[in-house]
Order: structure tokens, then sequence, then C-alpha cells
């Protein structure tokens, strides 16, 4: 059985040459034909030696997610449909902005936790996807952006993966291992060479798995409050009833201790007559009080079967002047690519087998 070296990180890369009977060097080399020239075909990587590469084609695969379709919005947002076998499908957004690309990347087949108000979560859940899946995911969107940009110049420095943020399907955090490794190659000098500033993993509150990455590899964190207190948060966020909110602030403050970024970014979405009264927006004030932190107000993007609708923008405007004026750092999301489904929380990707949805599942891959 061929080995995908997707799958690999550089120590990993190392041990996996050394069992060739090469030098650990060629871990480096690999690294950088991969993943910052995006190859993976052994035949183009010039500088190996013709034996080195004949053995590779022999021994191992680079092989990302097939993708099943390609899709642009009116505002340059595209989105890929990727599968990843037996019939189950992920997907991936690139959002370009003037100054930077930021690239939407899914951690699983599904997601568990089951949001009331998030497509993903009523999808149900499959698997977790592996590090070749995760990763692999940025390696076809730098591919597909260059070929893009290959006729564009003017698109070139707008339409480059500069960013990653882990909120695509599924829940990061109960797909530790795998991620995690993911993430290494993201920082990896020899690899994408990101700034953990530049990588955000957002999650909706796995305690344990927050503390590990912490020790792990602190990127910047945003947490998925959506409600000011734990009676609300219980019916919008199941995973609350077991991670309750004070819980999860005391959380936040032990990653600030080893985070890139000296505060924690509170992902709020906005849902009419739920959660964005006047009220719930002073709630919150006194909430986070002792938080180093800014909230990013999410519009609601409706999907069917969701049973919620967006709040009205002056609502918005409110529930922001309010957290505004007690000096909180706030700003309002701008929906991207809603005309093609890749606007955050519509990401479904496709998942044939259902029957792993249970929380269980989830809490016995963070314990």
């Amino acid at each position: 059985m061929t080995t995908n070296l997707l799958n690999y990180d550089a120590k990993a890369l190392v041990d996996f040459c050394i069992e060739m009977g090469e030098k650990p060097f060629r871990a480096k080399q690999l690294l950088r034909w991969i993943h910052q020239f995006g190859k993976v075909d052994f035949v183009e990587m010039s500088d190996l030696a013709k034996g080195l590469r004949e053995k590779l084609s022999t021994l191992a695969v680079i092989e990302p997610p097939q993708i099943v379709s390609d899709h642009t919005a009116k505002d340059g947002t595209r989105k890929w449909l990727l599968s990843v076998g037996a019939g189950n499908s992920i997907e991936t957004v690139f959002i370009p902005e003037a100054n930077r690309g930021t690239l939407c990347v899914s951690s699983q087949v599904g997601c568990a936790l089951a949001c009331t108000f998030c497509s993903t979560g009523k999808q149900g859940f499959n698997r977790n996807l592996t590090v070749a899946e995760i990763i692999g995911q940025l390696l076809l969107a730098n591919n597909a952006l260059k070929k893009t940009d290959a006729n564009d110049l003017t698109t070139q420095s707008s339409r480059a993966v500069t960013n990653v943020v882990m909120m695509g399907m599924g829940e990061p955090l109960a797909n530790f291992e795998n991620v995690v490794t993911a993430l290494d190659l993201m920082l990896d000098d020899h690899a994408y060479g990101l700034s953990r500033r530049r990588v955000t993993l957002s999650t909706s509150g796995l305690i344990p798995a927050m503390d590990r990455l912490r020790e792990r590899c602190p990127v910047a964190l945003a947490v998925s409050l959506h409600a000011p207190n734990d009676a609300l948060r219980d019916q919008l966020v199941p995973i609350n009833q077991k991670y309750p909110i004070k819980q999860l602030l005391a959380a936040c403050q032990r990653y600030l201790q080893a985070a890139p970024r000296d505060f924690i970014t509170f992902e709020y979405v906005m849902l009419d007559g739920v959660n964005d009264s006047v009220t719930h927006a002073r709630e919150l004030v006194k909430l986070v009080k002792d938080t180093p932190c800014k909230f990013n107000l999410i519009p609601f993007n409706v999907f069917a079967g969701s049973g919620y609708k967006r709040s009205s923008p002056e609502s918005v405007r409110i529930f922001r002047d309010v957290l505004m004026q007690a000096g909180l750092v706030t700003t309002v999301r701008k929906t991207r690519g809603d005309d093609i489904a890749a606007a955050c929380g519509q990401l479904a990707g496709l998942v044939k087998d259902k029957t792993r949805r249970t929380m269980r599942k989830t809490m016995e891959a963070v314990k």
C-alpha cells in the first residue's frame, strides 16, 4: 500500500526518508516541492535524483481530495466541492479581499455538534478528515488560484491565500491530532510559512482541546459564542450543556497566555428575535468584562429548514453600538458568496452516512 505524503509533517517526512535509506534533508526538499510549489508528481521534482524519484513513485503518492465542482460568486468568492470517498463531499471557500485572500478550511465530514443555526450541523456527521484531506484543501486552492491568475496579473496579489481560517465544515478541535498536524504544515517555513496570527481556528468550546491547543500549537482563536447566557446557548450550541459559558471564558483566559494575538474573537450569529435584543447586548458586555476580546457579528445566512430569520440591519446596528459604546471592538461580517451557498453557516457538502451523528463520539475524541 502506497503512502500519501500529504499526511506527513516535517518530522514524519524525515522518518519516511530515513526508512527509505535517504538523508534527512530530503524531507525539506519534499516539503517545498509539495507545499510551496504544489507539485503532486514526483517526476517534476527536478532537484531530486532520478533514482529517488523512481523510488518515491513506487512507495508514495501525493493525493489531495478530488475536485467535484468549482463555483465563483459574483463577489469573487470561490467554492470547491471536494470528494473524500464513499459518496461523501466537503466544501472549501476562498474569500478574496484587496490586501489578503482567506481560505476557509473544513475539518470533518459533517459535524456532530448540531448547532441549530448551522447548515453543516443539519447534515449530520460521518468522520474526521485526514491530514491529507485538510492540508490538501490548501494545496488545491493554491494551485487553482495560480492557474487562474496566470492569465490575469491584475488579480495575482489579491487572490493569493495569505490567511487560513479553520471555520469550514466540522468542529476542528474534535479532530485534534489531524488538525494540529495540518496547522504545523501551514506554519512550517518549508511548507506554507504562514504566521500564527494569520491562521485562525474556530471552536464551539471544547475546553479540554482548547487547553491542549494552547500547549501544542497556539494560533489565533475564535469562539462561537452566539448567546450571552447558558439558557439560550444550551439551545443554540448544545455543547454548552457540557461546557457552560463560565468554564468557556476561563479557558479563553488560559489560552491568551500563549496566543499570538492578545484577544479572543467571539463570533455571534445574529438571529432575528432570538439573540439580537439590546438586553442581550448588555448581557454580553457584563459577561466578557474580564476577557480581552473583540466581537464579530455575523448576519444569519438562511438555508432551507433552518427555522431562523436574519436580524434586520437596524437591529444589528443597534446591537453593535451597545457593544462599541462599552469599549468592545466590534465588527459586522460582510456576507460573501451567498449566491453560491458559500457564506458562513451555509457549508453543507454531502454526507451520505449520518449514523455517527452523536455528540458522544465528539466527546470521546477530545478526552
